[in-house]
């Protein structure tokens, strides 16, 4: 039976003459207790899950670094999962806790003003040399001088010193508007990398890197043909290898990655045994493409897995640092126009969900009017002049809904739009294009990279054409269009804006005022004071309710702002395999694990090779 973990308090002799409670603990929750006690092997693992073999998966981008954390280059960003670690780590099953992973335990006061980390004394980089106290202070260091501007921006003053007060115990002291509630998770976020490494190789955070940096993790890197695929090995002199909360986990001997051009190649290289694991690309491809004969005979598994976590809601974000996207009458008309209902039929085999928030599939999503606990946070707000009065009365918004009959929208949608459009000052001309005041045309461009999708963006630019916007598809590759979003230079782009359970200082990165001008997820450059004081309310909070109640109302401003077009989420995780993997039933709600806790079966992998499957 799992044990029910609780925090240790002793009285510590503090800094100064007076005296505090200290709390000593394997980690860290802000709500209810840790689901796992100290030295405790993962509910949701096999523990006597085999070692050996190799699991193979695609990826639809080219990669030119091994560096997820810097603007230049395009990263291979498996790395960051394979051969870092964090100090401290999540369970598939509890969202709310962290615990210690690097380190062994945690010390910190009632009113969280520091915060000690006590290291283990066995961990190592895959050289062999031992990681440190000075690597830790060091990793954290470098991310707060050479991390990406916006992360820099939002967590630079969250600590005022981190320093190694031994060999193996780091000290982190926070700033005065640091969260109370993040203050453990942040601080047990960083990796560790080795500062001898990066003073000996010169590398910069800021900079693309033609290797991973040297890291504690399971794996290191075995060869890459750059660009095109890559292989990871597991290190046979990983230090984490007895660590009961390792049990059941990194099976794998190898684990390779293939690059492709576009999902049509991918499919057809999985088919023909190239790699061995794929994830399908669209609806219609799992509706349609896994009748080939390997499937048939049982060499190939489909599975389709409940995802119990918050919705990866797609869809397309507005750049409102363009004029024309800052009026919500134009984002309304534009939203109006992509027809769901008959892209799900027609598209997507009605395999997928129309996205509504945020945190979809979640507690923390709005629904219907707002509830007292929302209106206690909403009504200064309107009170100040920030919103509008209605969003205290009225459901939270719902994206529209269509006629499936025919891709165009059924006619009261267009004539709705057709209003919006008018009402903000574009009207219809000769040519039918829809031109302002200055005579200026509305256009709309859409940049995009994966070819699949042409079947969705073309019915859409269609409707939009249908009421005089000018609107066109820019595909490009992938370095093109990692330019393109850096430069500003679109008007409608991907996102996946789904958030946590516990949302933190991380929404001042997605939807803060002070992350408009230089932001990788606040790509649209969102700047509304009502968000920014909302995110400062749910940052802050310290129980269940509060922070189910502010990020509720936050979830209703923003889907009342309309800053992006939800076009479809999936509410299932769809996996096809070669015959060769087995993997733990069930699977934990939160995570599917294919590289984690999956693990590879040498005698079924043999009979394939035995029949010339494989």
């Amino acid at each position: 039976m799992l044990a029910r973990a609780a925090a240790i308090a002793i009285l510590a002799a503090a800094p100064a003459a007076a005296q505090e409670n200290v709390t000593v603990s394997h980690g860290y929750t802000n709500f209810g207790e840790l689901k796992y006690g100290p030295d405790e092997v993962l509910a949701y693992v096999n523990p006597d899950a085999p070692k050996g073999g190799e699991i193979s998966l695609a990826t639809l981008a080219t990669f030119d670094s091994f560096n997820p954390y810097a603007r230049k280059g395009v990263a291979e960003s498996t790395a960051a999962d394979l051969v870092y670690e964090r100090i401290m780590f999540s369970a598939a099953d509890d969202p709310y806790g962290t615990y210690c992973y690097l380190c062994t335990t945690i010390e910190y006061p009632d009113d969280l003003e520091w915060l000690i980390i006590n290291l283990r004394e066995d961990v190592t980089f895959s050289d062999g040399t031992p990681m440190t106290a000075e690597d830790v202070v060091f990793t954290a260091n470098l991310f707060l001088e050479q991390g990406i501007p916006e992360f820099r921006q939002a967590i630079g003053n969250f600590f005022s010193k981190i320093e190694a007060t031994g060999p193996y115990q780091v000290r982190y002291e926070f700033g005065p508007d640091a969260d109370f509630r993040t203050r453990v998770a942040q601080s047990g976020a960083w990796v560790a990398w080795s500062k001898a490494w990066f003073e000996e190789s010169g590398q910069r955070l800021d900079d693309s890197a033609d290797r991973p940096f040297l890291g504690t993790g399971p794996y290191v890197l075995d060869r890459v043909d750059m660009g095109r695929s890559v292989v990871y090995r597991k290190d046979p002199d990983w230090w984490g290898a007895d660590v009961p909360s390792n049990v059941g986990r990194h099976n794998f001997d190898a684990i390779r990655i293939e690059a492709f051009l576009d999902q049509t190649a991918a499919l057809e290289a999985f088919k023909a045994g190239e790699y061995t694991v794929r994830t399908p690309g669209s609806a219609r491809e799992w509706a349609v493409d896994y009748n080939f004969p390997a499937v048939e005979r049982g060499d190939v598994i489909t599975e389709t897995i409940p995802d119990g976590g918050i919705d990866a809601a797609r869809g397309l974000a507005f750049n409102l640092r363009r004029e024309k996207w800052q009026d919500p009458r134009v984002r309304d008309a534009v939203r109006m126009l992509f027809n769901f209902e008959w892209s799900n039929e027609t598209l997507f085999n009605g395999l997928y969900e129309r996205p509504y928030s945020v945190w979809g599939n979640s507690e923390l999503a709005a629904d219907g009017p707002p509830t007292p606990g929302e209106l206690a946070v909403l009504e200064p707000l309107v009170a100040q002049g920030l919103l509008d009065e209605a969003i205290l009365a009225e459901d939270a918004v719902m994206p529209p809904v269509s006629d499936a009959s025919g891709n165009a929208p059924d006619r009261r949608t267009r004539r709705e739009a057709t209003r919006l459009l008018a009402d903000a000052g574009w009207t219809v001309g000769d040519d039918g294009l829809l031109r302002n005041e200055a005579g200026e045309t509305l256009t709309l461009s859409i940049i995009q990279f994966d070819a699949n999708l042409d079947r969705v963006m073309n019915p859409f630019i269609q409707n939009l054409r249908l009421v005089g916007i000018d609107a066109s598809l820019r595909r490009t590759d992938t370095s093109q269009y990692v330019e393109l979003r850096r430069n500003r230079d679109w008007d409608l782009s991907n996102i996946i804006p789904g958030q946590g359970y516990e949302p933190g200082p991380g929404l001042v990165q997605w939807f803060g005022s002070e992350t408009r001008e230089d932001s990788s997820r606040n790509i649209m450059g969102l700047a509304d004071p009502a968000v920014d004081s909302l995110i400062e309310s749910v940052v802050v909070s310290d129980t269940l309710d509060d922070l189910r109640d502010r990020t509720r109302a936050l979830d209703r401003v923003l889907r009342a702002h309309g800053f992006w077009l939800a076009q479809w989420e999936n509410r299932d995780i769809w996996v096809a395999y070669w015959n060769q993997y087995g993997r733990p039933d069930p699977l934990p709600p939160l995570a599917v694990g294919l590289l984690d806790f999956w693990w590879y079966e040498a005698e079924k992998a043999e009979a394939l090779r035995a029949s010339g499957a494989l």
